[in-house]
């Protein structure tokens, strides 16, 4: 591990969560939902308390006008955030508050509760890191920034936690080919060439980013055949990515697999860095 890594891995409390508390946290997820009410009756009006979304003060972090009572058990948050990450977990959620990208209530018993404002930080970090490859260090400064200027226009527009219809998770070839601005038949033969991977006829959220792109390519007249070449350089980077994580992803300590999500996005941004350096090389050799 290098040192930047290392130091990532501390977060900004300079450790870990102590080892009798993730011990606490594990007997806890094992005594089910009676246990969970109970626990809900131990917290007091912490933050945001009776209040909850009126504590919207001028010094409040992003996101604004949406409640800070903190009211939602970790099981809720996981489902709240599950059909749009499905692999988000208890480890990474615990992972991401080490880092320092989120700060749950602690009730007197030491179990976390969070808000729907933290819910919200959680999908923008999420989604950064699914759409963006951005790495964590990156996505806590620009979560800093949102912070420091909640109301900026170029910051995305929360939507409220738990609320109104759940996140698309799996596209139309229809539905990618409007938000890409492409037609459908383009959306197909995308399909049809593997560089967008199909489940029952439907596509994951990155295919509207990969129809926009193949769409501009295809502009110079570069045909959806002419990038099978790239998707398998991609699949091959994402296998080594998957040979360098293993170890790590197949521990039982929930660090070790929060780890290991965070060096798999800090790789394939590195990755996407260096194709993107040869290429722009490449260009510029050719006088």
């Amino acid at each position: 591990m290098t040192a930047g890594a290392a130091r990532d891995h501390r977060g900004v409390h300079g450790g870990t969560a102590p080892r009798h508390d993730r011990a606490h946290e594990r007997t806890h997820d094992e005594q089910g939902p009676q246990h969970d009410q109970l626990r809900g009756q131990e917290l007091g009006p912490e933050r945001g308390g009776e209040h909850g979304a009126a504590q919207d003060d001028l010094d409040a972090p992003w996101p604004r006008g949406i409640s800070r009572q903190a009211t939602m058990r970790i099981s809720d948050v996981l489902r709240a955030l599950g059909q749009e990450f499905p692999s988000v977990s208890h480890s990474k959620l615990r992972f991401l508050e080490e880092q320092g990208l989120i700060e749950p209530v602690r009730t007197p018993s030491g179990y976390r509760q969070y808000s729907q404002a933290d819910v919200e930080r959680l999908r923008f970090v999420l989604t950064e890191q699914r759409d963006s490859y951005m790495p964590l260090k990156v996505i806590k400064e620009r979560l800093a920034a949102m912070d420091a200027d909640p109301e900026s226009a170029e910051h995305p527009a929360p939507r409220l936690a738990g609320t109104g219809s759940p996140a698309r998770r799996r596209w139309t070839a229809q539905a990618v080919a409007e938000a890409a601005g492409v037609t459908e038949e383009f959306v197909q033969n995308l399909a049809q060439a593997g560089l967008l991977p199909a489940s029952g006829g439907t596509f994951g959220s990155g295919a509207v980013e990969v129809a926009r792109i193949a769409g501009a390519l295809a502009e110079f007249g570069i045909e959806p055949r002419h990038l099978r070449s790239f998707r398998t350089a991609a699949d091959r980077q994402v296998a080594l990515v998957d040979q360098v994580v293993a170890p790590l992803r197949s521990q039982h300590a929930s660090a070790a697999r929060g780890r290991a999500a965070s060096m798999a996005s800090d790789m394939g941004e590195l990755f996407t860095r260096l194709h993107a350096a040869w290429v722009r090389q490449g260009i510029d050799d050719l006088g």
